[in-house]
């Protein structure tokens, strides 16, 4: 099992809301060829609703596919555990009412050997983060004004 942590990559997640339960699914393919070639793996994937009245409920992925235009079956059992009830409340918690969401859990394959070769090295991580776009475009735009 050691072996196995040390070629894990960094583990991220998303909760991307849909307004008005708007799902067009132009995503999914990118998110499949990320997976094709081994850029991510698929930890969890699951996909919840809010109601107006703020009740939440999960989606089964073949609620999804009513078109018949996008198959999802390719994330059926997309579940490692890793994500609880209460996780899914939590995310629920940022979405308006009316919205649904897709919650997922991903490791950063490409990342692995990196981390790994670091390990070895006696190299550790001591912080991990994420900058919002809008942040960095806000940072990029005033640096723009101030030249």
């Amino acid at each position: 099992m050691n072996d196995e942590v040390e070629e894990l990559g960094p583990i991220d997640y998303l909760v991307v809301e849909f307004p008005g339960n708007r799902m067009t699914g132009e995503g999914l393919p990118l998110l499949v060829d990320l997976v094709d070639r081994g850029l991510i793996r698929i930890l969890d994937l699951t996909f919840v609703r809010k109601e107006e009245d703020g009740s939440v409920s999960g989606l089964e992925i073949a609620d999804l596919t009513g078109d018949g235009d996008l198959d999802l079956a390719v994330f059926e059992g997309a579940s490692s555990g890793l994500l609880g009830q209460d996780d899914i409340e939590e995310a629920a918690s940022a979405l308006e009412p009316g919205s649904s969401a897709g919650v997922l859990i991903y490791e950063n394959r490409w990342a692995a050997p990196f981390a790994a070769a670091l390990s070895r090295g006696g190299a550790r991580m001591v912080a991990s983060g994420r900058i919002p776009v809008p942040a960095i475009l806000a940072a990029l735009d005033s640096t723009e004004g101030a030249h």
